[in-house]
């Protein structure tokens, strides 16, 4: 099947801003490139030798972390921006729900801006009055049609730009993250329209951060990272390779914070009520804890998890002498400072006997099932009134993630029971 779209070795170079001015445009021109004889330092490279195509009638997801390259190659694409280097080739009429609202004029009408926006957009007056009704009843604005656009909420000029752009029948729809322009209602009824525009054999090109989006919709999806592409072919594929990389960002992210929290409980122990800090060491170490990490089903230390995993909490601790009143503790907790759970060895009417020299200490959790999010962990061994031998407050930092979208701490096993006449798509 021909291409819709096609990038074939495009690069993007911005020039960032450094104080050294060339004197004249002329002197700019005549003297030098604005980019060949750019400082390394003075050079933005947004895209580098990417490539990739959009059959005609098919949907891409373009996926990557912020300042990955996806918006800059949209705008290539929409003709925005013109590439440094390569070739960028659109078939078809195109649409870009990029900037929506951007040709709208605050002081006039709802209307007069849909006439305005529809002509910008390659509609002639009669087909922006064919489809004014369907504009209107689409952004949900009946009633505000005829007032200035300046007092419109955000939403609301958001979701007129949608509504015209959407409805220009394009044969190339760009789509940038514009999905957040409403409530969860006018989302779906994006999505559905979406939908219709590839069963009609529009191609669709989509850059977003929603990955179940990408999953749902698209035929194919290309990650970039750094102005470079990572991989092109099969969402899922692409989406688990995507999920990896940024997993291992994560780990490295949460050692560091980890690495830094520990190094400052070292340079500055808590002082006053030490049980109100909020991070830090402190304790008689009669009984030292050495070193902590978590660790995974496999047995390996990590600092990511997926929501239910099975998740220990490792210790290594040393008693120079022998002691016999002991406690060890954990607790974790979110991001907000609220402990999440909590426990010890002594409410779990452990007696302890002796301890003496090098030890290890696991505390497993068969399923860890907290939402998406940062934790911190206590770990703690005290005495049975709860004087500390070594108490480390909020040191170890570790992150959950989770396919779905879910609100608060918990994450409970659960499953949804319905009748034979409820369905979904």
């Amino acid at each position: 099947m021909s291409a819709a779209i096609e990038l074939v070795n495009v690069s993007k170079i911005y020039r960032r801003y450094t104080g050294r001015q060339f004197a004249t445009l002329k002197s700019a021109l005549l003297g030098r490139s604005l980019l060949r004889d750019l400082r390394p330092n003075e050079a933005f490279v947004a895209l580098k030798d990417v490539s990739f195509s959009v059959a005609k009638g098919s949907t891409l997801g373009v996926i990557g972390r912020n300042g990955s390259g996806k918006s800059t190659a949209l705008k290539l694409v929409a003709g925005i921006t013109k590439p440094s280097a390569g070739t960028v080739k659109v078939t078809g009429r195109i649409s870009a729900l990029i900037e929506l609202g951007a040709g709208f004029h605050p002081e006039i009408s709802g209307r007069e801006n849909v006439f305005i926006n529809g002509i910008m957009l390659g509609l002639s007056k009669r087909e922006v009055e064919q489809r004014f009704d369907d504009i209107v009843d689409f952004a949900e604005l009946r009633e505000f049609i005829d007032a200035p656009v300046k007092t419109y909420s955000s939403g609301m000029y958001m979701r007129l730009g949608f509504a015209v752009a959407i409805h220009v029948d394009p044969d190339v729809l760009l789509v940038d993250e514009v999905l957040a322009v409403g409530d969860e209602s006018f989302t779906h009824k994006c999505l559905d329209k979406f939908g219709e525009l590839h069963r009609r054999g529009k191609t669709v090109l989509i850059v977003t951060h929603s990955l179940g989006l990408v999953e749902r919709l698209c035929d194919d999806a290309v990650w970039l990272d750094a102005g470079e592409k990572q991989l092109e072919g099969d969402p899922h594929r692409v989406i688990d390779a995507y999920l990896t990389s940024v997993e291992e960002a994560e780990q490295q992210r949460m050692a560091a914070a980890t690495s830094k929290a520990l190094a400052s409980a070292a340079a500055s122990p808590p002082t006053g009520d030490m049980f109100q800090a909020t991070e830090g060491r402190w304790g008689s170490r009669e009984i030292e804890i050495t070193h902590v990490e978590l660790v995974g089903a496999d047995g390996q230390p990590t600092f990511v998890f997926e929501a239910g995993d099975f998740v220990a909490i490792r210790l290594r601790v040393r008693a120079a002498q022998s002691v016999a009143d002991f406690v060890f503790g954990v607790s974790v907790f979110n991001a907000d400072g609220v402990c999440c759970f909590g426990t010890n060895t002594d409410i779990e009417n452990m007696v302890s006997e002796r301890l003496e020299g090098d030890a290890q200490i696991e505390f497993q959790m068969q399923r860890l099932s907290l939402v998406t999010g940062t934790y911190r962990v206590d770990v703690a061994v005290h005495r049975r009134d709860g004087a500390p031998y070594d108490y480390h407050r909020q040191l170890y930092t570790f992150r959950m993630t989770s396919r779905t979208r879910d609100v608060g701490v918990f994450k409970p096993e659960h499953r949804w029971m319905f009748s034979q006449n409820v369905h979904f798509k």
